[in-house]
């Protein structure tokens, strides 16, 4: 089967590897037939994720069918729509019995796919602890509505849990890429007084305004007056960091109100500083990443509802043969994309 793979640092390549087998009792065999391309996939290709083993096949965002299933898998069967969580969880240990799944002792355990073993970049996908690791998609939503759910979907969902949003809030979000805006996605389902979203790039800022036009847009030269005109108080009440750029992180304790809340999100490449002296009595709650995918089937529900809809962030379609120019296109930010969806194998 076609598989693209992370050969070296620097360098993904599109090559045969054997069809993936059933492992354990607990494995699923998934034809994958759509997958995307995630910004955590280039910070492996170029050596931010020193975990990320060389020859495994990349990707972890994807959807697709049962194929085959181990003796002890319950959840799923053969012929079953799954969406694909990004984590690899037991469900038996205390991090895993607690809802931290990011933190699961398993030796697969936390993000694994597509970084530590084979991921879904590929006509086939192995998935370890099927029945944590795939939910089934409800009839009447389309792989399209459900690819994100299993990553960048679960991520926003996830912050915007732990961030603990209120009604007479208004929630900061910093960075409009695929994460930022399924964040948005999800704060809007709690109705907050007010949400402004921040972004360099001037087409994901029209993106937004296009399709949430009573979200507050500003660029960073523009926040800290629309914050003054906006927040009574000094600052936002919730700020999701998302962005992960070279400034954002002091912005995100910076725009934030005294006693608010900061959920920091983001990978950085580089290590961030904390300026205590600086912060003294501003008093924030600090709550920081990575994703504890657990919430797939209520995503889902959501979407089967018609609360959830990400399909506009899917700008553009590629065959699997042709992941290369995907890829050129995702990393170059070209033609206004947001999110690029992998046709891998037939539904």
């Amino acid at each position: 089967m076609l598989a693209y793979t992370y050969l070296a640092k620097g360098e993904f390549g599109l090559i045969e590897k054997p069809k993936p087998e059933l492992l354990d009792e607990k494995d699923a065999l998934v034809r994958v037939t759509l997958a995307s391309i995630c910004t955590s996939d280039l910070h492996i290709k170029y050596g931010a994720v020193p975990r990320a083993v060389p020859g495994i096949t990349v990707g972890h965002e994807m959807v697709g069918v049962v194929e085959a299933v181990g003796k002890a898998v319950s959840k799923v069967k053969p012929g079953d729509r799954v969406a694909v969580n990004v984590e690899t969880f037991c469900g038996e240990c205390f991090f895993c019995r607690h809802g931290y799944v990011n933190n699961c002792t398993d030796e697969n355990g936390g993000w694994a796919l597509g970084c530590r073993i084979d991921g879904g970049q590929a006509e086939y996908v192995r998935v370890p602890y099927a029945d944590q690791g795939l939910t089934v998609i409800p009839d009447g939503v389309s792989f399209e509505q459900a690819l994100f759910v299993g990553d960048i979907l679960a991520t926003g969902f996830w912050a915007v849990r732990i961030s603990e949003i209120k009604e007479e809030d208004t929630v900061l979000i910093l960075g409009a890429g695929p994460t930022g805006i399924c964040t948005l996605l999800c704060v809007m389902l709690k109705n907050p007084r007010k949400i402004i979203v921040c972004e360099t790039d001037p087409d994901r800022l029209a993106f937004v305004k296009k399709h949430y036009p009573d979200v507050v847009t500003a660029a960073p030269e523009q926040l800290e007056k629309a914050i003054e005109e906006i927040c009574p108080n000094g600052g936002a009440d919730v700020v999701l960091e998302m962005a992960g750029g070279k400034d954002s992180f002091q912005m995100a304790w910076q725009y934030a109100r005294p006693n608010a809340t900061v959920t920091i999100v983001a990978l950085y490449e580089e290590n961030q500083v904390l300026p205590l002296p600086e912060m003294y009595g501003k008093n924030l709650t600090f709550k920081t990443g990575g994703v504890d995918g657990c919430d797939c089937e209520e995503i889902l529900r959501l979407i089967a509802e018609g609360r959830i809809d990400t399909t506009p962030l899917i700008t553009h379609v590629y065959p699997l043969e042709k992941i290369e120019e995907a890829y050129a296109l995702f990393e170059g930010r070209k033609d206004k994309v947001i999110k690029v969806a992998v046709r891998c194998a037939d539904e």
